[in-house]
């Protein structure tokens, strides 16, 4: 990633995400989602500053230790700072309204001090992959599929909310509380990525990523309306996002119908990746975060070899697909399976059954209204 100063759009994107993130889960933990992802994005930012920069092989230990009276050194690192706390937010989605604030920041300072960075080292032109002719415009491997695969690992490890799951194994519906929110979030998101898409001829890659979230969207609104018999707002605008994941890899690189069909495939096959995750594999995942995230983010860069002539060898794309699964994954768990053991990451069940609002943080984000759940009332 080339930054310049559109990168400053890239926070907007944090505040769609985390916004849409509210929206897909229950009333009774919405200022809980949205305290973690702040507390996330920031612990991101520190972490990578003290640790994760001279691990991402910078030579210095200290961000800060960079000359900053130049352009191009300070935006590259306030580039990284944006985008490890994108990084950040994906796994805050998927372990709602269960995961401590306090083992949030924890893991989240594993996956931006060492996780990140030493992906993104690899990746860069520098790096083993970036030798291979791994190509990766704007973060659909290192940020998208890194934050997926992270948000598997801590759902793995807290399990699913209460009731989420029958005794036989068959998921309930838990939806989201506010579709304002959604759909709100997922607009905004998209002119924040244009801080993470356009620093390469950036009218192309703007028209580009405008395009690949439309047809993602819409490519959400047939499925679910052909899948279900009408059409899904939540994942309509997961499909919206999707598209802006998947076109991340290669938006500077493509031409506009490629886009779309990158877009479209993105959109659609998410759809169908979030029951597979939630009905197949037994994870619950609120938001559809890992879906979204890794599965239209690892699609995203192997359209890189289809469609982006002369970048992105399939066999650079499909080692850095596989080193994030081989490599990413395990060390993902691994650490956040240690870390659990002296900061348990799930809250208590009569604190799930309170709500992550006032079990945390005292106050609930509508005092003017009833919140809990029969189920809450009943106990």
């Amino acid at each position: 990633m080339t930054p310049d100063f559109t990168c400053l759009l890239i926070p907007l994107a944090m505040a769609g995400l985390a916004i849409l993130n509210a929206g897909l889960t229950r009333s009774r933990s919405t200022s809980h989602i949205l305290l973690a992802s702040l507390c996330a994005v920031s612990v991101a930012m520190l972490a990578f500053v003290i640790v994760g920069f001279s691990v991402a092989g910078n030579g210095r230990l200290f961000a800060l230790s960079l000359d900053l009276t130049g352009i191009a050194g300070p935006l590259m690192l306030l580039m990284q700072l944006f985008s490890v706390g994108i990084a950040a937010l994906i796994p805050v989605a998927s372990g709602a309204e269960r995961w401590r604030i306090a083992a949030v920041c924890a893991s989240t300072a594993l996956l931006a001090g060492l996780v990140y960075p030493l992906f993104a080292h690899w990746a860069a032109s520098a790096g083993w992959l970036g030798a291979l002719g791994f190509t990766d415009a704007g973060g659909a491997g290192s940020i998208q599929v890194l934050g997926g695969i992270s948000a598997l690992c801590v759902v793995w490890i807290v399990g699913p909310r209460q009731g989420k799951f029958t005794s036989e194994g068959i998921p309930t519906a838990m939806p989201g509380h506010n579709a304002a929110f959604v759909l709100f979030g997922c607009l905004l998101t998209l002119v924040g990525w244009f801080g993470l898409t356009t620093a390469q001829n950036p009218i192309l890659a703007a028209i580009n990523t405008v395009l690949a979230a439309a047809a993602g969207a819409i490519a959400a609104l047939v499925g679910t309306r052909v899948r279900f018999g009408k059409p899904d707002a939540s994942l309509t605008a997961n499909g919206w996002v999707a598209g802006l994941v998947a076109i991340s890899a290669s938006a500077p690189y493509v031409k506009p119908v490629s886009a779309m069909l990158i877009g479209f495939v993105a959109g659609g096959a998410i759809v169908f990746a979030i029951e597979i995750v939630e009905f197949r594999m037994g994870v619950d995942d609120p938001a559809g975060a890992i879906s979204v995230h890794a599965v239209a983010g690892s699609w995203g860069l192997l359209a890189v070899s289809i469609f982006a002539d002369g970048r992105g060898p399939f066999l650079a794309q499909a080692m850095g697909i596989a080193t994030l699964i081989g490599f990413a994954l395990p060390m993902s768990y691994g650490l956040n399976w240690l870390l659990n053991r002296f900061v348990p990451y799930r809250v208590s069940a009569s604190g799930e059954r309170q709500g992550m609002d006032l079990f945390e943080l005292g106050a609930g984000a509508y005092p003017e209204f009833v919140t809990q759940r029969e189920d809450f009332m009943r106990r």
